[in-house]
C-alpha cells in the first residue's frame, strides 16, 4: 500500500498542475489562496479566536491510499480548534517529503466558534481545479466539525476525469469515518439504526 510516514524529507517544492479539466468549472475565477498556507490578514484575523493552549500541534492521522490509473490519493487528518493550528498541521506534512512531492495537496477544514455560534471554514484546490471546494461541501454535509482534512495525490500520468473527484471525496470519507467523525454509509442505511449526532473532538 502506499503510504507517508512520520519521517522529515527536505524543503517542499511547489505542486504541479495536472492537465486535468473540469469544462463546468470553466470561466469560474477561483480565488488563490496559496499553497498549504494562510494569508497574513486571515492569520491576523484568527488569532483572536486563539490561546496560547490552542497553539500545541494536533496529533495527524493518515488513511488508506486510493490507487487508479497511476494516481494514488491518501487523506491525512487533524482535530483543530484554531486556523493556527490548521497552519501547524499543514507545515507539519510539508514536512514529510512524500507528501511534499504529490502532485497535488487538496484540504479543507471546518472550525465551530462556540461563542459566536459560527464557522470558521477554508479550502484549497493546489492546482486540482474545483477539488478544494467540493471537499469543503462534503465536511459541510456530513456536518463535521474541528477538523482539517488533506488529500494528496501522486499524479500518474493519466487522466482521470471526474473520477478524480470520486477518488477524493472517498479517501476524505473514509478517514472520517475511522477517526469516528461520521457512520460508514452502509450503517446508516440500515433499519432500525440509530442516528448519530455528527462529531467534533476536543483537544486535551
Amino acid at each position: 500500500m502506499f503510504s507517508v510516514s512520520a519521517a522529515d524529507g527536505p524543503e517542499p517544492q511547489h505542486a504541479k498542475r495536472t492537465e486535468e479539466q473540469d469544462d463546468a468549472w470553466d470561466g469560474v475565477e477561483i480565488a488563490d489562496y496559496g499553497v498549504l498556507r494562510l494569508s497574513n490578514e486571515q492569520t491576523r484575523l484568527f488569532s483572536l479566536f486563539s490561546t496560547d493552549s490552542d497553539e500545541e500541534l494536533p496529533a495527524i492521522k493518515h488513511g488508506e491510499a486510493i490507487t487508479d490509473r497511476r494516481s494514488t490519493f491518501q487523506p491525512h487528518l487533524a482535530v483543530v480548534v484554531t486556523p493556527k493550528q490548521v497552519q501547524r498541521v499543514l507545515d507539519k506534512l510539508y514536512e514529510n517529503k512524500k507528501i511534499a512531492s504529490a502532485t497535488h495537496n487538496i484540504y479543507a477544514y471546518r472550525i465551530f466558534c462556540e461563542d459566536k455560534k459560527t464557522f470558521l471554514q477554508d479550502c484549497e484546490d493546489d492546482g486540482e481545479t474545483a477539488a478544494g471546494g467540493r471537499l469543503l461541501h462534503l465536511l459541510q454535509i456530513l456536518d463535521v466539525r474541528n477538523v482539517l482534512v488533506v488529500v494528496s495525490r501522486w499524479y500518474g500520468g493519466i487522466l482521470l476525469g471526474p473520477d478524480r473527484f470520486k477518488h477524493i471525496n472517498n479517501c476524505a470519507r473514509n478517514i472520517l469515518v475511522q477517526e469516528g467523525f461520521t457512520e460508514n454509509s452502509d450503517d446508516a442505511a440500515k433499519p432500525g439504526g440509530k442516528s448519530k449526532k455528527p462529531k467534533s473532538k476536543k483537544m486535551k
